[in-house]
């Protein structure tokens, strides 16, 4: 009651407004009138708005004809017609008031009582935000039931990532699904920043050195100085193949060479070993090698692609791409010969029937296609490559700067369509040593140095965004998304960053550089992989020794809803406190937890 005479007030207001302009206009407008009666009756024609009244009154939403060869006071017909009558203009007055009212007051038009078709009108609402949305809902009933369209909320939870493998039938509400998904996503980012969840170190190999790590997905593949290569998987901790076999004798233990490299991602598991021996197991099938390829030398780098069965190696001064055929066979799909040892190694995604990798060799950077020979994408002599990675449409690798004009150190994005470079990013005083394209943000790109610091470029200006001073010995591994950033440090400390606030969130320590980084939404894995590959100390305890000089695995869960407690890694909540000094929940899940808390 309280809105509609507030409402009548100001509309009375309004009213009393209108009509003194009203009156301080009519002399003014009596002389208009008289003007435009006397030009009538000397048979001129009516010009501006009574012109347009004159025409609308007349009743076709013309406007007066213009004086034509029929001469002055003349009709269509070219009949003589008398000027109009005192009682006409007056009525005429009236209805050009009315008129003027009427287009005064356009806002009292019923534009939300229009009926549309629902198809329509769905097809114009998918254009709208989730916010745009809402508002719309309290427009009318008619719009409240078409924002709340199934097909509308569909689309938006695909739009922002949410159950993508899912179909419209699945569930019955949308619109609750799609806020269940935004709710589980500020819990998940809340607890990153609070550091909430859960940490379990993975069970290592005993008497066996940490060589490489890999994972895919939450998938995680680890190769020792022992040979063995284990998989653990994250996201349901079920261990239905934990080691991988190889195919050397069981009677000669120990003879086995050291894992150098291990690739790993939704179907497939890859490593190589120190004699040039490549080993493919197929997860699906069994733990047995699907294939075994051997080289006459050591290899010197790995590639597997994300998303399909692609494995490249670098073996002395041949590259090789090796893939399945039609009947999955696999075999030799292209070679490529090299002018230097390749350094680093990566195969371009999305690129269809014809695999394409990017190698490069000291101060070379090879463009490989399975259907052309090698190309060379950049090259300049005394400037070596210290890092890469790639992504559909670009390759971005860190070049150190030497010789008698020093420029810095610099990081090159080519452009893989036009095979030239198109940015020089960052000037720097240390060799880039990790860059991160695939995963970064549309027109980010974050990269670590030696410097100590972590940059943000912004590929669209060729600037740097956000340089951060993370790690005293270097920068080993970085990645970032919307929002943060997770780097590991040379010296075995793993930082994460609030990118947008300029702030440190939390970090954690262990020995070894962290040679490995990647994490999702709700996961981390993190590992550390020390230098040295020599068993020290086998008659220590192994946990102990592990973590001094072997190198370890961790793995963050933040969902902590999605928490298993049965498995065949023990994962139970410590039931110490959290040590003094610290403001963090993430509880530790190591396997002797269980008898600290049977003592206790």
């Amino acid at each position: 009651m309280d809105c509609l005479e507030e409402f009548r007030r100001r509309w009375q207001e309004e009213l009393v407004q209108a009509q003194a302009l009203r009156r301080r206009r009519q002399p003014n407008a009596d002389r208009r009138q008289r003007r435009a009666e006397q030009a009538q009756g000397r048979g001129e024609p009516a010009s501006g708005y009574l012109a347009l009244a004159q025409g609308l009154l007349e009743g076709a939403g013309r406007p007066p004809a213009a004086r034509g060869p029929r001469g002055e006071g003349q009709d269509a017909a070219g009949r003589s017609r008398s000027p109009p009558a005192r009682e006409d203009l007056v009525t005429r007055d009236q209805l050009l008031d009315q008129l003027i009212r009427d287009l005064n007051e356009m806002d009292d038009v019923p534009f939300f009582d229009v009926q549309l078709p629902y198809e329509l009108a769905v097809n114009i609402f998918q254009y709208l935000s989730r916010s745009d949305l809402g508002r719309c809902a309290q427009v009318s009933k008619t719009w409240k039931v078409i924002s709340e369209d199934e097909v509308l909320w569909y689309r938006l939870c695909q739009q922002e990532g949410h159950l993508l493998q899912s179909s419209i039938a699945d569930y019955s509400c949308w619109k609750l699904i799609f806020q269940e998904c935004r709710a589980k996503e500020h819990m998940l980012k809340t607890n990153w920043k609070k550091r909430k969840g859960a940490v379990s170190e993975l069970e290592h190999v005993p008497d066996a050195v940490l060589c490489d790590v890999h994972s895919h997905d939450g998938v995680v593949i680890a190769g020792y100085t022992s040979g063995d290569v284990r998989v653990w998987d994250t996201r349901t901790w079920d261990y239905t193949a934990p080691f991988l076999e190889s195919e050397y004798e069981e009677d000669e233990p120990g003879m086995q060479p050291y894992v150098s490299f291990v690739k790993i991602n939704c179907a497939l598991a890859v490593a190589a070993y120190e004699d040039g021996i490549l080993n493919i197991w197929d997860l699906r099938t069994g733990k047995f090698p699907a294939h075994r390829f051997e080289h006459d030398a050591r290899i010197q780098a790995l590639a597997l692609s994300r998303e399909d069965a692609t494995v490249a190696t670098a073996s002395a001064f041949d590259v090789t791409m090796l893939y399945p055929n039609d009947e999955g066979y696999w075999h030799i799909g292209a070679e490529f010969e090299v002018q230097k040892l390749v350094d680093y190694l990566e195969i371009v995604p999305d690129t269809g029937r014809y695999p394409v990798a990017i190698a490069t060799a000291g101060d070379l950077v090879y463009l490989l296609k399975a259907d052309d020979a090698a190309r060379t994408l950049h090259y300049v002599y005394g400037q070596p490559v210290t890092c890469l990675d790639v992504s559909a449409k670009q390759v971005a690798f860190g070049v150190k700067s030497l010789g008698w004009v020093y420029e810095g150190n610099k990081i090159l994005v080519c452009s893989l369509e036009a095979e030239r470079c198109i940015s020089k990013l960052g000037n720097a005083l240390g060799d880039f040593t990790c860059v991160n394209l695939r995963d970064s943000p549309p027109s980010l790109m974050v990269s670590g140095n030696m410097d100590r610091r972590v940059r943000i470029h912004d590929l669209r200006t060729d600037k740097i965004a956000l340089s951060l001073s993370a790690h005293q010995l270097g920068v080993a591994s970085v990645q970032m998304d919307e929002w943060k950033i997770v780097s590991g440090g040379e010296e075995g400390l793993v930082t994460v960053w609030d990118y947008r606030m300029n702030q440190k969130l939390w970090e954690v320590h262990s020995r070894h550089p962290v040679r490995h980084l990647a994490f999702n939404s709700h996961s981390l894995i993190t590992a550390n992989v020390p230098y040295e590959r020599v068993v020290r100390h086998a008659d220590l305890d192994s946990s102990t020794t592990h973590r001094r000089h072997r190198g370890l695995i961790h793995a963050y869960e933040f969902a902590v809803d999605r928490l298993a407690f049965q498995s065949t890694l023990p994962v139970f909540r410590s039931p110490f406190a959290t040590m003094g000094g610290y403001d963090y929940d993430l509880t530790p899940t190591l396997p002797y937890d269980t008898v600290g808390a049977g003592r206790k």
